[in-house]
């Protein structure tokens, strides 16, 4: 399971990051709210921890922002005891606020408990699709290669998003017709291989995970 931790304080970052790599989490850290929100989009992510008083944008502004396209547990580390502060935080979703200082293996405990309770959920793969450079947000329908903003048609859309959601499977250009296009479209299956040649083009950097399957159609690979 992949973590990610958004902390201003580099000392908390490593503290956090050594405690919970050891219970054999992947953890990725970032110093700032606009760093965190890049690796939203590059990543797929279980949990993630939040610093309310980030850098450039704060925690909070963060979790709004990944809540618009992301449905994943997120905790808050705050110094601010406010009574507000905290009942804001709970009504943005958070699963916890803990106050700083705070005992790091208690912090862990906390985010083992959550991680038992939401990884059977299926989070993450009906709202965003993330691979490598490559976010598709299924609510917008917008595409982002290295967090750039890319612009399909709704046909490329439809046949991008489909292929993602089924990676490592081959299609036939007949199957893609009938699940993109629908069973009653009228024209030829060389409308696919059009298709994916410009769907390839807009993707840039990421065309490499529409592969050609040879003597059948084309597959998504991861």
């Amino acid at each position: 399971m992949r973590i990610l931790i958004a902390d201003g304080d580099e000392m908390v970052r490593s503290e956090l990051k050594m405690l919970l790599s050891s219970e054999g989490f992947e953890v990725h850290s970032v110093a700032d709210g606009i760093s965190a929100i890049k690796h939203f989009r590059r990543h797929d992510y279980n949990l993630a921890i939040l610093e309310a008083q980030l850098p450039e944008l704060n925690g909070k502004i963060v979790a709004r922002q990944i809540r618009k396209t992301l449905d994943i547990p997120f905790i808050f580390l705050s110094s601010d005891s406010n009574e507000n502060s905290i009942l804001d935080a709970f009504a943005l979703g958070a699963e916890d606020y803990i106050l700083k200082p705070y005992s790091g293996k208690q912090l862990v405990a906390k985010v083992k408990v959550i991680l038992r309770r939401t990884s059977g959920q299926g989070k993450l793969s009906e709202r965003s699709i993330v691979f490598d450079g490559l976010h598709i947000d299924t609510i917008s329908h917008k595409v982002f290669i290295d967090d750039n903003q890319i612009f399909l048609t709704p046909k490329e859309y439809d046949l991008l998003a489909f292929l993602a959601k089924n990676p490592n499977k081959a299609f036939s250009r007949e199957k893609l017709l009938n699940e993109v296009w629908g069973i009653d479209y009228v024209g030829t299956d060389r409308t696919v291989d059009t298709h994916i040649k410009t769907l390839r083009e807009a993707m840039k950097s990421q065309h490499n995970h529409i592969s050609t399957v040879r003597g059948l159609g084309y597959m998504f690979s991861e």
